[in-house]
């Protein structure tokens, strides 16, 4: 009997050190379970962490640097400075032109052109404009007025020049608001022109705005003709009086 017993207790002893192992395994298994649930939940929360952050770069993302350099080729008669680099008007701007031909209100793309939207404000809020006479129109495949030179010969300008804005793919039809400029790269300035009837042109010129109320007026200077005939000087003078920009 006493063998009996012993071979009893050695089974129960074995019986019971399998429970054992058994039941560290199944700890062991529910740490690591646990383990990789939180792992999982860390790369989760660090994705979200990065889609976070990458979101709020984009949404904080600076907005576009305006360079005005300095432009020793033209007459500068009105130095007024230059704009400042981080532009004012991010969409639409409402201005009205006061000439002594009439009133012409526009439209500026502040979105599509912000540096050149920038300069213009900047221009007509230092009255760089005012008491300026529009120097040339043209007939023809070209149907514009062209004004923003404070000499009037058509060298004038404020004495800085920026790079061109929303170029692609532009056409100049009836009520577009473009810049003027030289042969040269970049050089915009103050220059700008109103087209009063669809024009040919490349795609080369700073597309700013649009015409929303006065091309009666100007079709009416375009009427009385220019000198000489076809491009040059309007027959009836043209003088701006004043540049308003809405809430300014």
């Amino acid at each position: 009997m006493a063998g009996k017993d012993r071979k009893k207790q050695l089974a129960r002893q074995r019986y019971e050190r399998q429970q054992q192992r058994q039941a560290q395994e199944a700890a062991r298994a529910r740490r690591l379970k646990i383990i990789g649930s939180v792992a999982a939940v860390a790369v989760v929360v660090a994705g979200v962490a990065v889609f976070m952050v990458l979101k709020e770069d984009e949404s904080t993302a600076a907005s576009p640097r305006c360079v005005y350099k300095s432009d020793t080729q033209g007459s500068v008669p009105k130095d007024v400075g230059r704009p400042p680099g981080e532009p004012a008007h991010p969409g639409i701007v409402q201005t009205t032109v006061k000439t002594s031909q009439g009133d012409v209100e526009m439209q500026l793309y502040g979105d599509k052109a912000p540096c050149t939207v920038n300069s213009f404000a900047f221009l007509a809020q230092k009255n760089f404009y005012d008491k300026t006479e529009c120097h040339r129109m043209t007939s023809g495949g070209l149907n514009v007025l062209q004004c923003g030179d404070p000499t009037a010969s058509g060298s004038g300008g404020p004495g800085y020049r920026f790079a061109n804005e929303n170029t692609d793919g532009a056409t100049y039809t009836e009520g577009t608001l473009a810049m003027a400029h030289s042969s040269q790269p970049d050089s915009n300035g103050s220059q700008f022109f109103m087209v009063y009837k669809d024009s040919q042109l490349p795609p080369d010129y700073t597309v700013f705005g649009k015409i929303t109320k006065g091309l009666d007026v100007l079709k009416k200077i375009a009427e009385g003709g220019s000198e000489p005939k076809g491009d040059g000087k309007p027959k009836k003078k043209v003088e701006i009086q004043d540049v308003t920009i809405a809430g300014k």
